[in-house]
């Protein structure tokens, strides 16, 4: 009977020591198998709102930054760039931005924009992905007779005003999209976050 007791026992110590050892092998593995679902510490920070000085950017010019593994550009508009966007609607697809998953609430205006003068962009061609050059001089180009500035995508002809509205009769079938951003202050703007806060 002794015997049989010391069995169980031992029975039982075994049993619940190869439990533990089994649990936490089941533990030991599900860890990095959960842990290969998050994102790195790379891809978070390639998500995340990016900061762009802007107070060196003279009117008329372009700087690019990147967010998300996207170009973003960032143009400081002339005036003589402002005042030619009126008399494009009758050229252009989507004149008043209708499609509004092309940019936030805020810049769904003639300038596209928060701010008149400076214009923020994705700047991929929403035909195929190509990146549309920077051609602000408005004059005649062997692309178009009558350019009033803008971008010029060289992969299949595609072309943008200086809002970013793609012109009728061309491949790209909607304008170039706005991110979403904000004003820090007068010098720097946040990609990534609008004006309400909200990370997009």
């Amino acid at each position: 009977m002794s015997s049989d007791g010391v069995n169980k026992g031992r029975r039982r110590l075994l049993t619940g020591t190869v439990s533990v050892v089994g649990g936490l092998g089941v533990v030991g593995a599900a860890v990095p198998f959960l842990q290969m679902w998050q994102p790195s510490a790379r891809a978070r920070a390639a998500g995340a709102p990016i900061e762009v000085v802007i107070d060196k950017l003279e009117p008329g010019q372009m700087l690019q930054a990147e967010w998300r593994g996207q170009p973003i550009w960032v143009v400081r508009r002339t005036q003589e760039m402002l005042d030619a966007l009126p008399g494009l609607r009758e050229n252009l697809r989507d004149p008043d931005s209708d499609n509004t998953e092309q940019q936030p609430g805020y810049a769904q205006n003639e300038y596209r924009s928060v701010q008149p003068d400076l214009l923020v962009l994705i700047g991929i061609c929403t035909h195929l992905g190509c990146s549309p050059k920077y051609v602000p001089e408005v004059e005649p180009q062997p692309f178009d007779a009558d350019w009033k500035g803008g971008f010029f995508c060289p992969c299949h002809n595609s072309r943008f005003d200086m809002a970013g509205r793609v012109y009728g009769g061309v491949p790209a079938p909607s304008n170039l999209r706005v991110p979403p951003y904000t004003f820090v202050d007068a010098t720097r703007i946040v990609v990534g976050i609008g004006p309400e806060g909200a990370v997009s």
